[in-house]
């Protein structure tokens, strides 16, 4: 019986699969198949997940996971990412973004003839941004906000700027980051001096490999596929400007509140920090306020914020479902042992310290692209590191370190994580067009981080 849950879960896995790379509806096809998985868990009397309120009868439960994860998305990133969806409408009907885009466009003409220049300096850019805004689907559509216009108009094609601004968030590294501080926690140690000594000297090599990466397979499949379509003219003499230049600022003021008011920075006496969620709500009536001086007419003004509002509705129904079905289908996948399952084949296989470590590094990679989360991937192995390590004899850190950033490369990967569902969205690209984009750069990150750690 052991073996049998894990047996089932990578049959879900292979069917699930098969379906999406079909084409099937992938919020039905994940809704299902972890529905079908938690009802054969229960079947077989497996390790269901914790239910906070229980409806009293375990078949109703099965459909209270499913109001449960939308209670706890709407809550947080949900919520998080439907301020950012209406953001990113609003900007771009006040005229901020193409405003951005004009002004944005002055200094960076050089990179008109060098445009995967351009799209690989953003993987360093994003990256620092993203120790500030630790939410991959935050900061993927923040970007997609500010940085992937300018992108587009420097002859980037879509999928290139949109691979590159999700690959922004391979490394979930720094005080903010919830994977840091579960390891941190687990190594009993301070996050400033574990991301200082650790991650930032690790993480560095592992950028520039996949800038370089990034570069030629971009190049690559674009002269492949040379049908490229832009959202906007790629010369700013052509672009048709109506806002007046300084609501540029508008589509960066969020990032600007965010990294001001954070733990990076004290500016004043008492500590102000500020969410995502918050900012966006800041910057859309800073937009309104622009929009009241600009027009006069208030009543205008509070119409124009209809488009907020449709822009969250757009983001909910196409990207929060099919966030709380990857949940549900991730709980199907853990309540049947997966997780446990693959554990057990190394204990059994009996490699060496440096064969046990490489091998959980790949299999957390793995498990955060079939779940579509790297916090839930870590969350499951992480708590076991102090326990594998004593008995192998080996520093918990040099084991701990490879397998919490292998969890946030392998989301990056992941058809069903949030910031892929959420850019591809807004770019109006396939999901798995962004991953076949994101898989060479990160299996080559994986494989030098592993090199640069055991060789």
């Amino acid at each position: 019986m052991n073996l049998l849950g894990p047996i089932l879960s990578l049959v879900f896995i292979v069917i699930t699969a098969t379906l999406l790379l079909k084409k099937y509806y992938p919020h039905a096809v994940l809704l299902i198949s972890g529905l079908t998985m938690l009802l054969v868990s229960l079947l077989l009397d497996l390790n269901m997940p914790n239910i906070l309120t229980p409806t009293g009868f375990e078949g109703f439960d099965l459909f209270r996971y499913i109001k449960e994860s939308f209670a706890k998305t709407n809550a947080g990133v949900g919520l998080m990412i439907m301020t950012i969806g209406g953001f990113v409408a609003y900007s771009d009907h006040i005229g901020a973004s193409k405003a951005l885009v004009f002004v944005a466009l002055k200094p960076l003409k050089l990179f008109k003839k060098r445009p995967y220049l351009a799209a690989a300096l953003v993987i360093p850019i994003g990256q620092i941004l993203f120790v500030a805004i630790p939410s991959a689907a935050g900061l993927g559509l923040l970007l997609m906000a500010s940085m992937y216009p300018i992108l587009i108009n420097l002859g980037v094609s879509k999928l290139s700027a949109a691979s590159v601004i999700t690959g922004c968030t391979a490394f979930g590294i720094g005080p903010a980051s919830a994977i840091t501080a579960s390891a941190v926690s687990i190594l009993e140690t301070d996050s400033a001096s574990f991301f200082v000594n650790h991650q930032v000297l690790l993480v560095l090599p592992l950028t520039l490999s996949m800038m370089v990466t990034y570069y030629f397979v971009n190049k690559h499949f674009d002269k492949k596929n040379p049908i490229r379509q832009f959202d906007e003219p790629t010369d700013e003499d052509e672009l048709e400007v109506k806002a007046p230049l300084i609501y540029s600022i508008i589509p960066l003021l969020p990032i600007i509140l965010l990294i001001m008011f954070s733990k990076l920075f004290t500016l004043f006496g008492t500590p102000i920090i500020l969410d995502t969620t918050t900012a966006m709500f800041i910057s859309l009536f800073v937009a309104l306020i622009f929009e009241w001086i600009r027009k006069g007419n208030i009543t205008t003004v509070f119409t124009s914020l209809k488009v907020f509002w449709n822009g969250m509705g757009n983001i909910f129904k196409t990207v929060v479902t099919l966030i709380i079905a990857a949940d549900i289908f991730a709980k199907g996948l853990i309540s049947l042992g997966f997780i446990e399952g693959l554990l057990n084949l190394v204990r059994t296989i009996g490699f060496s310290a440096v064969g046990v470590i490489i091998v959980m590094t790949v299999m957390i990679f793995l498990a955060s692209m079939l779940m579509g989360s790297g916090n839930a991937s870590f969350f499951a192995f992480g708590p076991l590191v102090p326990k594998i390590a004593a008995k192998l004899g080996v520093d918990p850190i040099k084991m701990i370190l490879p397998m919490q950033l292998s969890a946030s490369m392998g989301r990056t990967v992941s058809p069903v994580a949030g910031v892929i569902i959420a850019v591809s969205e807004i770019a109006g690209v396939s999901t798995l067009a962004i991953v076949k984009r994101n898989l060479i750069p990160l299996t080559v990150a994986l494989v030098v981080m592993l090199l640069l750690l055991f060789i």
